[in-house]
This record gives C-alpha cells, structure tokens and sequence, in this order.
C-alpha cells in the first residue's frame, strides 16, 4: 500500500535525509562546509567495533552545560493541540511488543534511550532530529533505526509530521538476524545508518503497522511485520557480533549504581565517590560514554522502570512513588517528554 501524502509536494521533497529544508527560521543550519565535516567525522565515529562506539555522540548537539531534563520537562508541559494525537498499542503476539502512531505539531521530545530497538517510518510531513551526532530530516518514505541504547530526541519541523514505530526487543531482531543467517551465531544487527531513504521498506513496515493497529486481521499483521523487520534487516544492517553497552571503569560503576538505586534520592557526591573521580570529571567522563548526564540517564531508568510497572496495570500515582519521582506530576512530563503519551494512556494501552 503507498504511503499517504497529505502534505505538500514541495514540503515532502525539500525535507531530505541529507539537506535541511528550507523557508523555516526553526533550526540554525551548518554552512556546506560544516556539513562535509560533520559527514566526515561521524563516519568516522560510527566505526562498527561495538555498540558503544556510538554513544556519547551528542556532545556536540548538546553543550556539557545544558540540563537536558529541565529542557525535556519544559517541553512537555505544552499540551497537545488540536489535531495532535499520540496512540501506544501492543502485540500480544510478539510478547507485548509496544508500536506508536502519533502526529505532532509541536511536541518534542527530550533526549532519551530505549533498552529496545526503535524502527519506524514517517507517513506525512517533516520531523527533525538528533542521533549518534547528527542533525537529520526525516519525511515521507524514510525508515529510522535506533539501536538500545542510543541516545536520541525528536521535534516537528515546519508543519509537523505523522509517523509510525515500534519497539521491538534485542531478542527478536537476534531471531530474526539467525533466520536470515541461517545460523545461530550471528550479532545483534547493526544499522550503520539511523535512517535511510526506502520507500519500498517503509511501505511494508506502514502496512504491518496499520493491519496491528486495526487488530481485524492479526495473522497478515504478524507475518507483515515479520517480514518488514526482515527486509530491513537484510538490507540495511549488517550481522557482525557485536557488544551493546562496554562502558568500563567508573562510567560502568555509576551505571550499576544508578541502575540498582534508581528510586533513592541519590547525590552526585554519593556517585563520585563510589566512581572515585571528581563530581565534574565524572559529569563529563558519563556523557561521553553514554551520551547523557548521570541525572538524565538516572530519570531515564525511572521512565523505565515505570513503564514496567505501568505495563502490570498499577496506578500511575504509586507508580511515581515507587520509582523516586517525588510526585505524579513529575513522572507525567518526564513519560511524555520521553514517550510522547502520558502515563494513564500507556497504561490503559497494556490493561484495556
């Protein structure tokens, strides 16, 4: 099934994966020079050894003196306007796996990881964002993957955009990765780009998208999605074994700390200490290695574990309490900066 497109030829073409669009004052562009060198370095950096060799690749994007929490929570007190919308269903077929159906006009996301992957496609309109260093566009017959762990974010560019993921488990892409090997020791999959343009790609993976979310016929749907996440896989990724998340030292300290204490109220001083570097060593030493400060990385472990808890249909308020928001208001913008629905909502999606 092509993909709609409701939004204006010019738009659709001018929003590309490798140039910025234009006639918008939103986002400061790089000169062409900048571009190639930007180009240049992330080739560089996105060398396949191992799955961390992505992370920390935001610094540029965003400054060591930026509170990327503050700035997330800001962002997603703006209530959703007339015409937005932002759907999570699941899968009981895949063990719960979660798809998202959303069209913003003016909600952002903050900077953010998932433990599973994100692939998904823009339907209509442009969407602008950061990941593993770059600046990218998406529009109409891009697909985006994101690894585990990948910090990234995501704005409405212009207009705004309509799209569809899912979030499918390190697990799955592996099984899928061996079927199409034909053997069972293959890596994880890696996308050595986070999007492409494929509009044949991004049309099986929208038609799955729609037949799950319809729910009248779920066999099309599963072999559907089967079969998208296959395509992509042996077209884009490569299958090389590869390691996801070997941070060592005080970074991989901090992390099992922050990781196992999630719910208390933890210091910066606490956390220095165990790691046995400076408050503003450590700041700089975990962003690097993870892409995020040690709070952004903490609240979200807390997104996390709520969503967890969310999942077994326990109320959002003791959600909160239980995973060290000091109230549900709290957890409420850090959910939605992260996810783009409230906690109630994604509740409701797992318990009916």
């Amino acid at each position: 099934m092509p993909l709609s497109r409701r939004w204006s030829a010019a738009s659709a073409c001018c929003c590309s994966a490798r140039r910025a669009p234009s006639g918008s004052a939103r986002v400061a562009l790089p000169t062409p020079s900048e571009a190639r060198d930007s180009d240049e370095t992330d080739r560089a950096r996105d060398a396949p050894d191992h799955f961390s060799s992505r992370q920390g690749q935001c610094d540029r994007l965003y400054p060591a003196g930026m509170d990327l929490i503050s700035q997330g929570e800001a962002l997603a007190q703006t209530p959703l306007l007339p015409g937005e919308h932002a759907r999570i269903f699941t899968a009981a077929r895949f063990d719960g796996l979660e798809f998202l159906s959303a069209r913003f006009s003016t909600h952002a996301y903050a900077p953010h990881v998932h433990e599973t992957f994100a692939i998904g496609t823009i339907e209509a309109g442009c969407e602008v964002w950061h990941a593993r260093g770059r600046r990218m566009y998406a529009s109409a017959g891009d697909v985006v993957f994101n690894h585990p762990f990948d910090v990234h974010d995501g704005l409405p560019y212009d207009g705004g955009y309509r799209y569809r993921m899912s979030y499918p488990t390190i697990e799955l892409m592996r099984e899928i990765a061996a079927s199409l090997a034909g053997r069972e020791d293959v890596g994880t999959p890696f996308f050595h780009e986070p999007m492409v343009h494929d509009p044949e790609g991004a049309a099986i993976f929208a038609a799955a998208h729609r037949l799950l979310d319809d729910g009248r016929d779920m066999l099309a749907g599963e072999e559907g999605l089967l079969r998208a996440y296959a395509y992509c896989v042996a077209k884009h990724a490569d299958l090389s074994v590869r390691e996801i998340g070997r941070e060592q030292g005080p970074v991989a300290f901090a992390k099992t700390m922050l990781e196992a204490r999630y719910d208390e109220d933890l210091s910066l001083a606490e956390i220095a200490r165990g790691c046995g570097l400076p408050r503003h060593h450590l700041i700089r030493a975990f962003r690097r290695e993870t892409g995020l400060t040690p709070h952004a990385y903490l609240v979200d472990i807390r997104v996390r574990r709520a969503r967890e808890r969310l999942r077994r249909g326990e109320a959002p308020g003791a959600v909160a309490a239980a995973t060290g928001f000091c109230d549900q208001a709290h957890l409420t913008r850090a959910f939605k900066a992260r996810l783009g629905v409230t906690p109630g909502a994604f509740r409701a999606a797992h318990t009916g």
